[in-house]
């Protein structure tokens, strides 16, 4: 793993919270997205080196919306920069960690994703992020 490539937090009101942490970091969100998949509208900013990620339930059984109903707004998981997300897939699994998703998936901010169960990394969701390298060659 590289770094930590950013943390979610879920909300209620993206636009409520877009307003609150720009007032927190003096700065506006820099992106807004939709990730149809999962049922979730992100906003990203920048702080420094690290990115938040804010995250708002577009559907009912979403997983933000299940977690917002269990356990309120707040921390939702820590994301890690990977180089090459399926090696570390198969190496977390052999570790001992549960994989969520074995196969990653299309994530927001042009990312592949997988996560960790909860229940194999000390209550923290883990996400695994691994940057979406085009094909093409100029």
């Amino acid at each position: 793993m590289n770094k930590i490539e950013h943390i979610g937090i879920a909300v209620k009101s993206l636009k409520d919270s877009n307003d609150l942490f720009a007032k927190l970091f003096g700065e506006p969100h820099y992106k807004i997205e939709e990730v149809a998949s999962e049922g979730v509208n992100t906003s990203f900013f920048q702080v420094g080196e690290n990115k938040i990620e804010l995250l708002e339930a577009t559907k009912d059984d979403s997983p933000i919306a299940k977690f917002i109903a269990k356990k309120g707004e707040g921390i939702h998981h820590i994301a890690f920069d990977v180089d090459d997300i399926e090696a570390e897939i198969k190496r977390l699994k052999q570790e001992g960690f549960i994989v969520l998703n074995e196969t990653p998936k299309q994530g927001a901010d042009n990312k592949l994703v997988a996560f960790l169960h909860p229940k194999s990394s000390n209550g923290v969701l883990i996400e695994l992020c691994q940057e979406i390298k085009s094909n093409l060659k100029k």
